[in-house]
């Protein structure tokens, strides 16, 4: 190799991991604004909130806020990758931060329902919504701006770092919530000690700044903006009434793609929000396993820290052999866990707890690593953002936005083997939506059809 191909490789290694760890931060302080809600629905709205409520009912209640984020984002997925196939996934991106930045930093000064009685729930409904719209935006974004960046065979590693930033989330959020816990009064952490974390996600604003003002959009979405420019120049402007949204295009083109990306989907969203938001109450139950608050979030914070190389692992291994046996491994092993998890949290052992929790979440990383790359690459790149955000969005509402509320129903109605039951059925929906996809870690992103 010459001296001059060294320094080009040098500065392309250079500016991608720019590109990577400026996505990770933005993704991580995104997703830990999102999870920062999944923990304290579990530990703090339903007595907040809901207070005359039962116990069980409230938490019901509280969960199915939760669900609102979920609903928004397909519609966050639609609104920004509309305008992220057309004005760029930089500009867009940062609209989306900085939208989560605000509803999370005014969930933080809502006042509760001993307040403003039933206006509470309202609100916190609404910003729960706002949150919602915003991870869908984010996660086309972020996930574009590097994989579109990155060199052809390095996407699925280089993409991970945009997936990463979902259990950093919850080790942020976590961390958060414990450190909180532990500096301050029950009844003060109850009353206000919970609102600290999410003031603190107005740094998300400041990350929007940095990108908005440091990041350059992708070379796709460049060649595809000069070739536009060339088609205004020989067509005219009555070319622009003619186009389609790139969201109407997408489904048009790729129906297929988008539902099997959906289904494909299923098993990361059920599992992970079984294990992040669910297994709080769960493990805390007097009832069963009756460990103290504080242990159970170690014990997830411990499990998603070991999340983040399991993912860069099977990423990489995707560069190299493909994105679906990897895939369709994951979702494999983490149906056969789902029976093994609860069993493993009733013991009430912490470490058998937390080997629990790290099974569920190492497995359906080896799936999530590599998603990035892989929904990139089953899109053309004027649909990508749309077509991505899609399969993304719509895998996510029907997966994990009634994950924990299905999950506390069938426990509590009938017994908790029917919530391990439920993570194995969605594996094999997942199993089957990527076993009718083709391989795609050898595509070129500039020629996807």
């Amino acid at each position: 190799m010459t001296a001059v191909a060294k320094v080009d490789n040098a500065q392309v290694t250079s500016s991608m991991r720019k590109v990577a760890l400026t996505a990770l931060a933005g993704t991580s302080i995104e997703w830990y604004d999102f999870f920062l809600y999944a923990t304290a629905a579990a530990l703090v709205f339903p007595s907040a909130f809901f207070p005359e409520s039962s116990p069980t009912i409230g938490l019901i209640l509280s969960f199915g806020t939760f669900a609102f984020g979920f609903i928004a984002r397909p519609l966050g997925g639609v609104l920004f990758g509309h305008f992220g196939d057309r004005v760029g996934r930089k500009k867009t991106l940062v609209i989306a931060l900085v939208m989560m930045g605000v509803a999370s930093t005014l969930i933080g000064l809502l006042p509760t329902y001993a307040t403003i009685g039933i206006a509470a729930p309202i609100f916190l409904s609404l910003l729960r919504f706002a949150q919602g719209l915003a991870i869908g935006g984010q996660w086309g974004g972020a996930m574009l701006l590097v994989t579109e960046s990155a060199p052809a065979d390095q996407r699925g590693h280089y993409g991970a770092y945009a997936q990463a930033g979902a259990p950093v989330g919850v080790i942020l959020a976590n961390l958060a919530f414990i450190i909180i816990s532990a500096t301050v009064s029950e009844d003060f952490f109850m009353t206000w000690g919970w609102r600290i974390p999410f003031l603190v996600s107005v740094v998300l604003i400041g990350i929007s700044m940095y990108i908005q003002l440091n990041m350059e959009d992708t070379e796709a979405f460049k060649e595809l903006e000069a070739l536009r420019q060339q088609r205004l120049t020989a067509k005219g402007e009555k070319e622009t009434v003619a186009r389609r949204s790139p969201v109407i295009e997408a489904l048009v083109k790729y129906p297929k793609r988008i539902a099997l990306a959906a289904g494909a989907f299923l098993s990361i969203q059920v599992t992970f929000y079984i294990l992040i938001g669910f297994i709080l109450a769960y493990g805390s139950d007097p009832n069963g396993a009756a460990m103290s608050r504080d242990d159970m979030l170690i014990a997830v914070l411990l499990a998603s820290a070991l999340q983040v190389p399991a993912q860069f692992w099977a990423s990489g291994y995707s560069d190299r052999h493909g994105r679906r046996g990897i895939f369709m491994l994951g979702a494999v092993l983490t149906g056969i866990w789902g029976f093994a998890l609860f069993p493993l949290v009733d013991t009430g052992n912490f470490w058998l707890i937390v080997l629990g929790i790290t099974g569920g979440l190492v497995f359906l990383g080896m799936m999530y690593g590599p998603q990035a790359a892989f929904f990139t690459e089953l899109f053309s790149t004027e649909v990508r953002y749309s077509g991505a955000s899609l399969g993304y969005q719509i895998g996510a509402i029907l997966g994990g936005a009634f994950a924990p509320t299905i999950a506390t129903i069938l426990w509590t109605e009938y017994d908790i083997v029917w919530v391990s039951a439920y993570i194995a059925l969605a594996s094999v929906l997942a199993l089957i939506s990527v076993m009718m996809l083709t391989e795609t870690y050898q595509t070129n992103l500039n020629e996807a059809s």
